[in-house]
C-alpha cells in the first residue's frame, strides 16, 4: 500500500497529549523527537487515507501544471480504493487560495470586487476539475467561514504557545511570490535592456527591499525539529527535493513573518484581537488542509501525501511542519514534490502566450485523453514537455492503435462469432511462439511491478510497464495470424490465442483504472469483466496465477464499443 512510504499513524490524542505536556525548549525538542520514533516503529494503519493538492492561486485561470497536481493525488486515491479502501474512508482535499495582495490587484485590474473575481475564478478550478473526473471529496475556498474559523484557532494557539512576537521585520519582498526572501535566496540578473535587476532565485520574480512592523513565528527554534523530521529518506519524494529540503533546514533558518499590514493587504483573515494586521497569506493557505480535515478536530491529521509543485517545497516542507509542531501536531506523512511542465521547450508564460488550457484539451482529446497525456508524459523528478503533435501521437498509436485495435481484432465477429472470452487450453502454453512466452512473461510479472510504480507515484512507469504488455500482445497476435487458424477444423488453437490475447487486454485495464477510469471502465465492459471483478487483487485471477485455473472457463463478452477515436492534426 502507499502506506509504506508514509510515516504510520499516530493518534491525534497521542500528539496533543506529547507536545503539550512540554515546557523548555529542550524537553519539547525530546518529546517531539521521540514522538516521532514512535510513529517510525509503528505499522498498524486506521484504515483511512487523506491526500492534499495544493489550493491554486486564483491569481490566473487554470491550466495543465494544476490539473497535473490533481491527477497525481486522484491516481492514488483510486489505486487505494482498488485495493479495497472504501469510499467514506478517503479524504481527498483541493481547492483555491484567495486571500492576498496579488488577489486585489488582479481584481481592481478585472474591474470587480475580490469576492467577484474569487467567485469566479474559483468556479473555473472546480469545473475543470470535475471536468477531469476528478474524485476530490473536499473543496476548500479561503473565504469560507470555516477555513477563517480554523485559520484564527491555529493562530491564536500559536501566539498562546509563546511562539509567535510582534517585531519589526526588513528584507527583500517579492511581491508575486508574496514572501520576504533572504540574500541567498536573491540574486542579480541583467534584462535585455541592460538594466540590472534583483530577482528571487527561485521564481525569478523582481524582489524589492521592504521593512515593516510583522508578527513573527520564531521558526530558529524549530530546526532540530526539522531535521528529525527529514531523517526519513522516504519523507519527501522524489529524493533530490528531499536532499534539496534538507539544503534549506540544515541552513540557519530565520524567524517568519506571519503577518502583513492590513493597510497594505486588506484582502485577508486578520490577526486575532489585531485588526492592523493581515495573517500573512501562506500561513493562511496552509491552513487548508486543517480546514479539510475539519479542525480544530484533529481526529484525521494527518495527511499520508501531501502532493505540491517543486516552487512551492520551501513553504510545505519548512515553514508548515514547522507551524504543525509549534500548535502540537504530527507534520505530514509524506510530501509528493513534482516539476513543472514546459511548452515545446519553453516554461509556460502569460507573456509569451503559450499557457496550456486544459478545458481546450479536454475538448481535443477527451478527459481521459488528457489525463493519460499527463500521467503518462509527467515525470515528477524533473520538467515535463508539452508538444501538441507529441500529443496526438501518443494517443494515436497508444489508445487508439495498440490498445484499441488490440481489443477489436480479437472481438470482432469474424474471429470471435459466438463473442466470447474463450477458454484456453493449457497445453497451448507448452507450444506457444517465442512472442507468447515473452507475452506470458509480461503478464505473470505486471501486477508487482505496476503496483511498486504506481506506489512510488511513478504513474508513468506503470504505464509504461502495461503498454509495453500490449505492444507484445499485437506482436504475438500478428506472429499466430488467427485470421488464418479460424480456418482450421479444431478452434482450441484459436480461441487459446484469442484468450492470451484478451487476457492482456484485462489485465491492462484494471491497471489503468487509476489512470483513465472511463475508458478502463468502457474497456472492461467490452470484455464482460463483472464490477466486482475490476480490483487489483483480481490482475492475479490469471497469469500471475501459477495454475492459471480461471483461464480455462470461458464468459460472454459485453457490447462492441471504439475504444478510442483517432485524433487529426
Amino acid at each position: 500500500m502507499i502506506r509504506q512510504i508514509m510515516f504510520s499513524r499516530m493518534t491525534a490524542q497521542t500528539a496533543r497529549f506529547s507536545f503539550v505536556k512540554c515546557g523548555s525548549r529542550n524537553k519539547r525538542k525530546m518529546i517531539v523527537t521521540q514522538c516521532i520514533r514512535s510513529i517510525s516503529s509503528e505499522t498498524s494503519s486506521d484504515g483511512h487515507f487523506f491526500i492534499t493538492t495544493p489550493i491554486f492561486y486564483v491569481n490566473a485561470e487554470p491550466h495543465i501544471g494544476h490539473l497535473y497536481s490533481a491527477l497525481l493525488a486522484d491516481a492514488a486515491c483510486r489505486f487505494q480504493q482498488l485495493h479495497g479502501l472504501p469510499v467514506n474512508s478517503l479524504l481527498f482535499s483541493t481547492g483555491t487560495d484567495e486571500h492576498g495582495l496579488k488577489i486585489e490587484q488582479a481584481a481592481v485590474a478585472n474591474g470587480s470586487d475580490p469576492l467577484q473575481f474569487c467567485n469566479k475564478v474559483s468556479h473555473k478550478f472546480r469545473y475543470l476539475f470535475d471536468l477531469a473526473n476528478i474524485s476530490y471529496t473536499q473543496y476548500v475556498r479561503t473565504v469560507e467561514e470555516r477555513h477563517k474559523c480554523a485559520v484564527k484557532h491555529f493562530f491564536s494557539k500559536l501566539m498562546d504557545r509563546g511562539h509567535i512576537y510582534l517585531g519589526d521585520y526588513s528584507g527583500w519582498y517579492c511581491v508575486s511570490d508574496e514572501t520576504f526572501l533572504t540574500e541567498a535566496q536573491v540574486h542579480e540578473i541583467t534584462l535585455p535592456s541592460s538594466e540590472k535587476r534583483l530577482v528571487s532565485a527561485e521564481s525569478g520574480h523582481p524582489v524589492e527591499w521592504n521593512t515593516e512592523n510583522n508578527y513573527m513565528f520564531k521558526l530558529s527554534q524549530f530546526q532540530s525539529d526539522l531535521q528529525y523530521w527529514l531523517k526519513d529518506d522516504k519523507r519527501v519524494q522524489p529524493k533530490r527535493f528531499h536532499q534539496q529540503l534538507q539544503r534549506w533546514v540544515n541552513e540557519d533558518l530565520q524567524d517568519l513573518s506571519v503577518s502583513r499590514p492590513s493597510y497594505r493587504v486588506s484582502w485577508g483573515i486578520p490577526v486575532p484581537g489585531d485588526t492592523l494586521h493581515t495573517i500573512y497569506v501562506w500561513v493562511d493557505a496552509l491552513i487548508n488542509y486543517l480546514t479539510a480535515a475539519g479542525y480544530p478536530n484533529t481526529e484525521l491529521w494527518p495527511p499520508d501525501v501531501q502532493v505540491l509543485g517543486k516552487d512551492i517545497l520551501r513553504f510545505h516542507g519548512v515553514y508548515w511542519p514547522a507551524l504543525l509542531i509549534g500548535i502540537g501536531l504530527e507534520p505530514p506523512r509524506s510530501l509528493l514534490c513534482h516539476s513543472h511542465w514546459t511548452v515545446e521547450g519553453e516554461k509556460m508564460s502569460k507573456s509569451l502566450g503559450n499557457v496550456v488550457c486544459p478545458q481546450d484539451c479536454i475538448k481535443r482529446y477527451s478527459a481521459d485523453g488528457l489525463r493519460y497525456l499527463l500521467l503518462r508524459g509527467g515525470t515528477p523528478h524533473s520538467d515535463s514537455n508539452w508538444s501538441e503533435a507529441h500529443a496526438v501521437h501518443i494517443l494515436n498509436v497508444e489508445l487508439a492503435d495498440a490498445l484499441g485495435n488490440l481489443l477489436s481484432r480479437c472481438t470482432a465477429p469474424s474471429l470471435n462469432p459466438n463473442q466470447l472470452m474463450p477458454p484456453l487450453d493449457q497445453q497451448y502454453l507448452k507450444k506457444m511462439p517465442l512472442a507468447g512466452q515473452k507475452l506470458v512473461e509480461q503478464l505473470v510479472e505486471l501486477p508487482c511491478i505496476i503496483e511498486k510504480h504506481y506506489h512510488d507515484f511513478n504513474f508513468y512507469h506503470g504505464i509504461e510497464v502495461a503498454m509495453a504488455a500490449v505492444r507484445q500482445a499485437n506482436a504475438f497476435v500478428q506472429e499466430e495470424k488467427p485470421w488464418e487458424l479460424k480456418n482450421l477444423p479444431d478452434s482450441n488453437h484459436l480461441d487459446s490465442v484469442l484468450r492470451v490475447a484478451l487476457e492482456t487486454v484485462r489485465m491492462v485495464g484494471i491497471a489503468l483504472q487509476p489512470v483513465v477510469p472511463t475508458l478502463a471502465s468502457q474497456l472492461l465492459d467490452s470484455l464482460g469483466v463483472p464490477v466486482h471483478h475490476r480490483a487489483w487483487v483480481n490482475l492475479k485471477d490469471g497469469f500471475s496465477n501459477a495454475q492459471y485455473d480461471n483461464l480455462s472457463s470461458s464468459f460472454n463478452l459485453g457490447p462492441r464499443k471504439k475504444l478510442f477515436t483517432k485524433i487529426k492534426l
